[in-house]
């Protein structure tokens, strides 16, 4: 079976606390949460065990989320003892950009795909952070990471894709296939 990994994270701080965009690996992660399609799992990890969620994302045929080439990985980066860069991804965002020209929220696809949205903003992330409430910040991220992970699998499923634009729902063909198995890579199981 291919080892694909779903993945989002949330930061410990924002895009004004360390002077702007762009120093995306100044963010400092609170969690990353994951969905592993081997396992069946969802699985958290706080910012001490990213060095575990680094030894299972190198093993990976393939990461998936939303915004992960500009944003997740960048801030991933300091914390990874390998290139991330090496492993296969699919950005959703990325390739939904191609097709229509430009981005759109994970909110207007996922109210549009799977008739509901998310749980929060990244914004309430940052507060549950602050205020130490890590069940509930741990319940945020893998929130998305489910909507995610639903809006790959009716993507992979249909070679399509409903999103909102203002007041109208449109529909995009988005067409993506199964990764190759990568070679000399050893799978590992996700250690939660």
């Amino acid at each position: 079976m291919l080892k694909k990994i779903v993945l989002d994270l949330e930061t410990q701080k924002s895009f004004d606390d360390v002077g702007g965009r762009g120093k995306n690996h100044l963010l400092k992660i609170s969690v990353c949460g994951i969905y592993d399609y081997t396992t069946d799992k969802y699985s958290i990890y706080r910012e001490h065990e990213i060095p575990k969620l680094g030894s299972l994302l190198q093993t990976a045929d393939q990461i998936i989320g939303y915004n992960i080439k500009d944003f997740d990985f960048e801030v991933l980066r300091p914390y990874l003892n390998f290139n991330i860069d090496t492993v296969p991804y699919l950005d959703l965002l990325e390739e939904i950009a191609k097709a229509i020209g430009h981005r759109i929220k994970l909110e207007d696809v996922a109210q549009a795909t799977l008739g509901k949205g998310k749980s929060g903003s990244g914004k309430d992330a940052l507060l549950y952070f602050k205020q130490g409430r890590w069940d509930t910040l741990e319940k945020y991220c893998l929130d998305d990471v489910k909507v995610t992970k639903q809006v790959y699998d009716y993507v992979f499923k249909t070679g399509k894709l409903l999103y909102k634009d203002f007041f109208k729902v449109k529909e995009i063909p988005l067409k993506v296939s199964e990764p190759l198995q990568r070679q000399g890579v050893k799978h590992q199981a996700a250690l939660f």
